[in-house]
């Protein structure tokens, strides 16, 4: 039986964050003609930092790698298949009891944001170059994650 680790949980640096056992995403991003493009979604703006852009993703279930929780996510949120997508290298955002895993992809397959399946946590997505990231609002745990995630784009 499914046991929900849905949930706010408090890290040792006094941060609350959702996901009883940490959580994880995924950072779509294909080469485009002035540098790497990342698919991000526009966060719906009922959610937790509402309004901002970032990768799908969400809470870890038990027992479930990071890989698979940000697989999970993506065709939840996007609809994206594990078959769309190649997988990369990851980078923990590790805040000390809990963190978030953004796992990398490249997409296998042309994928347009008007033909993606949305569900509810997202009022859009878009490919957004890595160079325009500044002319958006970013989700600040993205955001803080940037420097990190820039060197595994190149």
């Amino acid at each position: 039986m499914f046991t929900t680790t849905d949930g706010w949980v408090s890290c040792s640096f006094g941060h609350r964050h959702w996901g009883l056992l940490g959580a994880a995403g995924l950072l779509v991003h294909r080469d485009g003609d002035d540098g790497p493009e990342l698919l991000l979604q526009h966060r719906a703006t009922w959610s937790h930092h509402g309004g901002t852009w970032g990768t799908p993703g969400g809470a870890l279930h038990a027992g479930e790698s990071p890989e698979r929780g940000a697989l999970r996510e993506v065709q939840e949120e996007l609809g994206l298949l594990p078959d769309d997508l190649s997988l990369g290298a990851h980078s923990v955002d590790d805040h000390g009891g809990w963190a978030y895993t953004t796992v990398l992809a490249r997409p296998l397959r042309a994928i347009e944001p008007g033909d993606l399946r949305l569900d509810g946590e997202s009022d859009g997505v878009a490919w957004i170059a890595l160079a325009e990231l500044a002319s958006v609002p970013l989700h600040p745990g993205f955001e803080a994650s940037l420097t990190r995630l820039h060197d595994l784009l190149h």
